[in-house]
């Protein structure tokens, strides 16, 4: 078991570097200041932690199915940005959107996670932000696409669903333990079997 983790943490060294590096040829910005970070091709830039056979592009969008996955853009890290996605998940699938995390296997420990889950068992719906604002009822709907929007200015988080804002939240000081706000990379959940989900657009914009 040592050796497999050793193994594994070497691979994601490796792997990182080499996708950075592409992830950061690859990135292509609209003249008014968002970077596109998805081609919808090909997942040039992107790193699965565990099960990479579970993310495959269809119909232009990065879709994930199967058993846990998280998929990590790697192509740079992030503090300070307005985030937005295009976003669809089956009825009972549960996914969600992961920010300031890192690269880990398992389930990510870095950083927040914005819910994406409308009619799984979990209670905590769309647009949460987990462990810290939680949303029982979703503002969105099964098996259509919508539009979920994070954006990061200092310790202020902005979550929005459709144009629509859900809530602001201002990070106290002194938070202890790892889901706090930092900077690191944003990552697509892949939660279970039962879960089919799809991104497209996506996009960020960078922040002062």
């Amino acid at each position: 078991m040592m050796m497999r983790s050793r193994w594994f943490a070497l691979s994601l060294t490796v792997f990182a570097v080499l996708a950075a590096a592409a992830g950061a040829a690859d990135e292509q910005g609209d003249g008014e200041g968002w970077i596109v970070l998805f081609d919808g091709k090909s997942l040039a830039g992107w790193q699965a932690s565990e099960n990479p056979e579970n993310w495959t592009v269809e119909d232009g969008a990065l879709a994930g199915h199967g058993s846990r996955s998280h998929l990590f853009y790697v192509g740079r890290e992030f503090q300070n940005f307005h985030f937005k996605t295009d976003v669809m998940i089956n009825r009972g699938g549960n996914s969600g959107i992961f920010f300031h995390s890192k690269l880990e296997e398992g389930w990510p420990t870095a950083g927040y996670e914005s819910q994406v889950n409308n009619t799984h068992l979990d209670p905590v719906k769309t647009g949460s932000l987990y462990y810290v604002v939680k949303l029982f009822e979703s503002a969105a709907q099964d098996d259509e696409w919508w539009t979920q929007e994070i954006l990061v200015q200092g310790k202020r988080i902005t979550m929005k669903v459709n144009g629509k804002t859900l809530y602001e939240y201002v990070e106290p000081e002194g938070v202890n333990g790892p889901h706090k706000l930092s900077k690191g990379l944003f990552a697509f959940q892949q939660h279970d079997p039962g879960s089919r989900v799809r991104y497209k657009n996506v996009m960020v914009k960078p922040l002062p």
